[in-house]
This record gives C-alpha cells, structure tokens and sequence, in this order.
C-alpha cells in the first residue's frame, strides 16, 4: 500500500509540466489555471520560453515557481553566447527557476573545464533564482560518464542536477539516480552545498514517482523530500496523483 504522506510529499514536489510542440498562449493559460485549481500545490509549472509571461500572469500570489528551459534545449549545442542570452531574457521575463542541457559534446570530448565553465556562465545571471543542469542521461550511456556529468554540473554552480530533457531517445532510470543522488552525497561529505535532484522523463505513474522518493530518502535522508531539494518532472503523473490523494 502506498504511503499516503509521502506520496503527498512527493506531489507537492513536482514541476507540472507543458512543453508540446503544439503549445499555445491559449493552451498553456488552461494549464496553469488548471494547475493553481487544484486544492494541493504542486512546486512548479514548467513552461517554454515564450509563455512564461502568461504562466507568471496565472500563478502570480499561488506560491507555484515559473519554470521554463534554455540553452538550446533539448540539445545543448549552441554557442555560449546565445545559451547566455537565452537565460538573460528568462529572468528578465520573471522565470523563477530555469532548466538549462549540459553541452554532452564537450563532455564526451572530455573537454570538462569548458563544460563547467558554460554552467558556471549560466549561474551567474540567475539573481538567486533556482538552476537546474540537465545531464540526459540517456546520451552518456555508463555510469562513470553520468557521474562526470553530475560532478561538472555541480562544479559549475547547479542548484539541481536532472535525468533527463525528456525528448531524448530514454527518460529518468533508477539506475542513474543513484549514481547522481550519490554524486550529491559525496560532494555534501566534502563540506560543499546540498544540490537538489529532479527525475524527468516518462514518469508517468504514481508508484514509478515513490520509487525516485524512496531511493532519494534512502540516499540523502527523509528530510530531503521536499521542494528546495527534490523535484519530480511530469504531466500526466500530476492528474494521476492527484486523484489518488483526493479519493
């Protein structure tokens, strides 16, 4: 049987999530008004660039973070500069937090400093708000390599470190969870910052979210289910859930 207290721990930990190759001004204002409805409050609303005035419109007073994503998302590989602009102009637009795709060419050329130093470019523009680095597991294949990723992540400033865009060839896995989760867990030994962690990418049920809860608890402890630190992205995972919790 699912324990419902974690479960709604978990829910208030997602980031509901639109980013259809269909999406409209009109389509995302329901989203998000649908979002705010509910009688539970999800972290954030996860939006692509264009629509983060309407999302921020919408939510504004509900205690729901405009999140949205950049850097040439979901790929990664377009120069510095416009990755740099891409962010100046979420923050400049009220994004709360923004998702941004580590450059998996320079780490697979082992190009590492240049990777870290793209993150750690992106971080300084953010004025406090929440970054989270993408690592697309599914591009990197091994462990060793996930492990890199997440390090140069948080070498370059990440407040999360995510699975997955979700337009890639996989989504979130269990097994690169740990290898991040531990990657957090050894860099919070060494006296640096607890990073978060966010799962994203074809977590579609409720008990497939518990199993991210429940290793992220075993790994970091249960006081690391929450907002600040975990994140779980979905669409329809949020309905499923919600269902479940409102019975």
């Amino acid at each position: 049987m699912m324990d419902r207290d974690l479960a709604a721990r978990v829910f208030a930990c997602i980031d509901n999530t639109t980013l259809g190759t269909t999406d409209t001004v009109a389509s995302v204002e329901k989203f998000c008004r649908k979002t705010r409805s509910m009688n539970m409050t999800v972290a954030g609303v996860c939006v692509y660039p264009r629509f983060v005035p309407i999302a921020a419109e919408v939510l504004r007073g509900s205690g729901i973070r405009v999140v949205s994503v950049a850097s040439d998302f979901p790929h990664g590989q377009a120069d510095i500069a416009t990755k740099l602009e891409d962010v100046k102009a979420l923050v400049s637009a009220g994004t709360d937090e923004v998702d941004i795709v580590i450059n998996r060419g320079l780490v697979l050329e082992g190009r590492y400093e240049e990777a870290v130093d793209e993150i750690r470019r992106q971080h300084e523009l953010m004025q406090g708000r929440t970054l989270k680095v993408i690592i697309e597991t599914c591009d990197l294949g091994d462990k060793q390599l996930i492990e890199t990723a997440s390090q140069i992540a948080i070498d370059g400033g990440a407040d999360f470190i995510k699975t997955s865009t979700g337009k890639g060839s996989g989504g979130a896995t269990l097994e690169a969870a740990e290898v991040m989760l531990n990657c957090i867990k050894a860099n919070v030994k060494k006296g640096k910052k607890t990073v978060g962690f966010k799962a994203a990418g074809g977590i579609r049920k409720p008990e497939e979210a518990m199993q991210y809860a429940e290793m992220a608890m075993q790994i970091m402890g249960a006081e690391y289910i929450v907002p600040q630190t975990f994140r779980i992205g979905a669409s329809s995972l949020t309905e499923s859930m919600y269902s479940l919790l409102t019975k």
